[in-house]
């Protein structure tokens, strides 16, 4: 059927999600951290496409909700994008250390 087991995806999604975990923790810059969300969100979509194919019973509902689930990271990346625009125009800094809404 395939030559690639289903070790081998999972490993990669484990892979790109400790880095997503890794950069969303420790980054400062906000840029960063949404990307290092989307990595993580990238993982989670190869997990739901492996099982859907090698999984006890195949089908494609795990391809299905991985659509669901790129769409959620559409919205996701416009809408941080749009608020850290916004932050960016009233503070002029990305940076994750001076986005305090109580600090003027």
């Amino acid at each position: 059927m395939s030559a690639v087991p289903v070790q081998a995806y999972l490993a990669l999604a484990l892979i790109l999600f400790c880095i997503g975990l890794y950069g969303a923790l420790t980054k400062r810059n906000t840029v960063m951290v949404l990307i290092s969300i989307e990595l993580m969100l990238n993982a989670v979509n190869i997990n739901l496409v492996a099982f859907s194919k090698y999984g006890i019973m195949p089908s494609i509902t795990g391809q299905i909700f991985a659509l669901f689930t790129i769409t959620v990271a559409a919205a996701e990346a416009a809408v941080g994008l749009a608020i850290l625009i916004a932050l960016y125009r009233n503070k002029k800094s990305v940076n994750i250390d001076e986005m305090d809404a109580m600090k003027h």
